[in-house]
């Protein structure tokens, strides 16, 4: 079966399902294969050699998970008989499915907004306290959907944007290698004294994967926010979609990732709020930057958008990788 095929059936396979707990799933294998290593690593490196320790978990982890989806791909790819061949086929577009994270993102995004929308800002403080490492306790419900649209933004490059690019450089392996990359990141590339050192070359190479695909998810947003204002006029749909692609030049830059920023101000530029600002994370506020211009205030609409942004953006990088990858076969 072709890749393009492949990724279109994995696609549809998470929109479908998502990442249902009852079923085994290789990024939870490689957070449990994350945390006894990094347990193991800090028994046998000293404090002052930190660094090694966390190089030494990001090889020992990243490599791994190449070569046994490297083995496996050729192994199911090797199936002759019909039987075999098709139980390979689906085995192979459900590990494909894996790298892809759109259902999720959406859902638990609308939770967080469905919660403001009915009022109920406790549960929507709990919710997004799923799905973003700032302190929510004390957020009001405009700080709730700022953070909500900016997981939004974040989340469609090293969610969906990133495992596809990958996808299409180097099949399943490469895929899932870079969401072994992207959850070290989320595990130990934290800039507190636990993990500033021992994390430092896990949030290097996530910076490094995520450079592209952090530039391609915010130009598909700029390309997205154009097809969402098609239905009006043209003056007000080439308004916004100039104003995200300004915003994203102009202020991808303020953040404390240097790709992060990116997508979020393409966001902010498309929807016209302001995102970033102050923040507190495990007790410490933490000063960002703003990203954006205030020409309308962060309401459930907006964020609504940005979902409804996300889900454009991501169909259309779908399209765009099944006609590479059709054109590379040919």
């Amino acid at each position: 079966m072709p890749a393009s095929t492949i990724i279109i059936y994995a696609f549809l396979l998470d929109l479908a399902i998502g990442d249902p707990a009852w079923l085994p799933h290789p990024v939870r294998i490689i957070g449990k294969g994350i945390a006894g290593m990094e347990k193991f690593l800090r028994t046998r490196f000293d404090r002052s050699n930190e660094k090694a320790a966390g190089i030494a978990l990001v090889v020992s982890i990243v490599v791994p998970v190449f070569v046994v989806m490297y083995a496996a791909q050729e192994a199911l790819y090797s199936f002759s008989s019909s039987w075999t061949a098709i139980a390979g086929t689906i085995i192979l577009i459900y590990l494909t499915s894996t790298t892809l994270a759109l259902r999720e993102l959406v859902a638990s995004s609308k939770q967080v907004i469905n919660a403001v929308r009915d009022g109920a800002l406790e549960d929507a403080r709990k919710y997004l306290s799923m799905i973003v490492g700032r302190d929510t306790e004390r957020l009001a419900e405009k700080g709730v959907l700022r953070a909500t649209i900016e997981t939004l933004a974040e989340n469609l490059s090293d969610g969906f944007i990133a495992p596809l690019f990958y996808f299409i450089l180097g099949g399943l392996p490469l895929a899932m290698a870079y969401k072994a990359v992207n959850t070290l990141d989320s595990m130990v590339g934290y800039k507190n004294e636990r993990y500033l050192r021992f994390g430092w070359a896990a949030a290097k190479l996530d910076d490094v994967a995520n450079y592209i695909p952090a530039r391609i998810a915010g130009l598909c947003i700029v390309v997205s926010v154009f097809l969402y204002a098609a239905a009006m006029d043209f003056r007000k749909t080439l308004s916004a979609s100039s104003r995200a692609l300004r915003i994203m030049l102009r202020d991808g830059g303020n953040h404390s990732s240097p790709n992060s920023g990116v997508p979020e101000a393409a966001m902010a530029g498309a929807l016209g709020v302001m995102l970033g600002g102050p923040s507190t994370y495990g007790g410490v506020l933490v000063e960002k930057p703003f990203i954006g211009d205030r020409c309308l205030d962060i309401n459930n609409d907006a964020a609504g958008q940005a979902v409804t942004l996300v889900v454009i953006a991501s169909f259309l990088a779908m399209a765009v990788a099944v006609t590479i990858l059709d054109i590379i076969s040919w």
